[in-house]
């Protein structure tokens, strides 16, 4: 099948392409540009429009995977797919839905809304192993069970391991280099929320640059804007150059968001908390269940600590002066870290690619190309998807048209799986799967493997 979209402003950071032309398509990858308008099956009008890579989330939380029926639950993919992401890596924060091996292949037989990779969720498979205490250091028996598990999902395609070890306090730098060691084999990269956020990051980056070096690695710190945005950033970003300035491969991703969002279970809300951000129990919003959209008091808070830890809350503590300055670092890549449970969340899962163009760009604080290359090259470029994240020839046809007039993010907290406006047309493999808004085809997404 042949495509033809014309008339769009093409804006490809990975080939230095930003012009008005005509984009073809055929069997599902890019063909080039074109002044012409040879003849198609189907013809898309992108007049006033940008024409870009589909965009590629290196930082989401997958669905999940209900047991009885043998599939997955699409949800926040399918947000996902709304505003633009074409391709995501789940498994982030150490984090698995369930087995990487069982996930590819759900994709791969059923397909879904976007194509969907993985990262090795240290903690997944520390449990998986035996060991459910995570403030606890493992055994040597259960600590073989990791790395064999560990080597095993890096053979079936995924992308690096990924560790939680704020988390997993009981993790120790030891535990880590064994589990992350056949990344060197593989030539995976290693992704972490770090084990300390606040005034306590810094120490926290150089352990997991520390592994990164003595792997020999290339190293991702995660959602750097939760981690450093409360007053640490420029500072943050200062170490970060330092140790790419001696040659090491490390960048950082970033959500367009002044808070985070967490279960009100896990260790972020251990003892200290409110001294850590300078904050209140206000501060926390809760996201799902009966107490939806109200805040914390102290006491609806240790009700929800002991009878409902997987409860999403939000948490609005981050300085949104900090996140900018990290999204304007040419190290930071954009990425939701979207997590939802049956849509209820933070909007971030439905609302942070279109949000960077509506609050970034189109307010003038970045340019087009940069804000194209944070959503698209970057990701794909430290993942090594050749064919993912750029619009020249023999690339896969993972395309987004959207009009820079009227993109805005519409998710809110209050309603946080609201699509976006503005994004005109998804493509995937060449195929139409949204249309002016409107979810046209759900399964065109497949496993995709490193």
């Amino acid at each position: 099948m042949r495509t033809l979209i014309k008339h769009g402003l093409i804006v490809d950071p990975a080939s230095h392409v930003h012009s008005k032309n005509n984009l073809l398509v055929e069997d599902g990858r890019i063909q080039g540009l074109t002044a012409e308008e040879p003849e198609a099956d189907v013809i898309l009008d992108a007049e006033g429009m940008v024409v870009s890579p589909g965009f590629v989330d290196i930082h989401m939380h997958e669905d999940p995977y209900d047991p009885e029926e043998g599939r997955l639950i699409p949800s926040i993919m399918t947000s996902m797919l709304r505003m633009g992401v074409t391709t995501a890596i789940g498994g982030n924060c150490g984090i698995n839905t369930v087995s990487p091996l069982r996930y590819l292949e759900l994709m791969d037989r059923d397909g879904g809304p976007i194509n969907m990779g993985l990262l090795a969720g240290h903690t997944f498979l520390r449990e998986q192993a035996g060991h459910r205490d995570k403030y606890s250091a493992i055994r040597p028996d259960e600590q073989q069970r990791l790395s064999r598990l560990a080597k095993e999902a890096l053979e079936a395609g995924c992308f690096g391991v990924s560790f939680g070890i704020r988390y997993v306090p009981g993790v120790t730098r030891d535990e880590m280099v064994k589990t992350a060691c056949f990344c060197q084999s593989h030539g995976r990269l290693v992704a972490a929320h770090v084990r300390d956020d606040a005034d306590n990051v810094f120490g926290a980056v150089e352990e997991l640059v520390s592994i990164g070096r003595q792997l020999d690695l290339p190293v991702q710190v995660s959602h750097v804007g939760s981690m450093g945005g409360f007053g640490q950033m420029e500072r943050l970003l200062a170490l970060i150059d330092r140790y790419r300035a001696s040659g090491m491969e490390l960048s950082g991703d970033c959500y367009p968001y002044d808070a985070f969002s967490t279960r009100i279970g896990e260790t972020t809300y251990d003892e200290g908390f409110l001294e850590r951000y300078c904050t209140q129990y206000s501060a926390i919003e809760i996201c799902e269940g009966m107490y939806k959209g109200q805040r914390c008091t102290e006491r609806l808070f240790h009700e929800l600590r002991q009878t409902a830890p997987d409860t999403l809350t939000v948490c609005h503590v981050m300085k949104a002066e900090d996140v900018a300055l990290a999204l304007s670092h040419p190290a930071i890549m954009l990425a939701s870290d979207g997590l939802m449970d049956r849509g209820q969340g933070h909007p971030r899962g439905a609302g942070a690619f279109p949000r960077l163009l509506c609050r970034y760009v189109a307010a003038g604080k970045m340019n087009l190309d940069d804000a194209v290359a944070k959503m698209s090259a970057m990701p794909a470029q430290k993942l090594g998807l050749t064919r993912k994240g750029t619009l020249r020839k023999g690339a896969d046809a993972d395309i987004v048209i959207f009009d820079m007039d009227r993109i805005r993010d519409c998710a809110t907290f209050e309603h946080p799986d609201r699509p976006p406006e503005g994004i005109e047309w998804v493509l995937i493999g060449g195929k139409i799967a949204v249309e002016h808004g409107t979810v046209k085809q759900s399964s065109l997404g497949r496993a995709i493997r490193a």
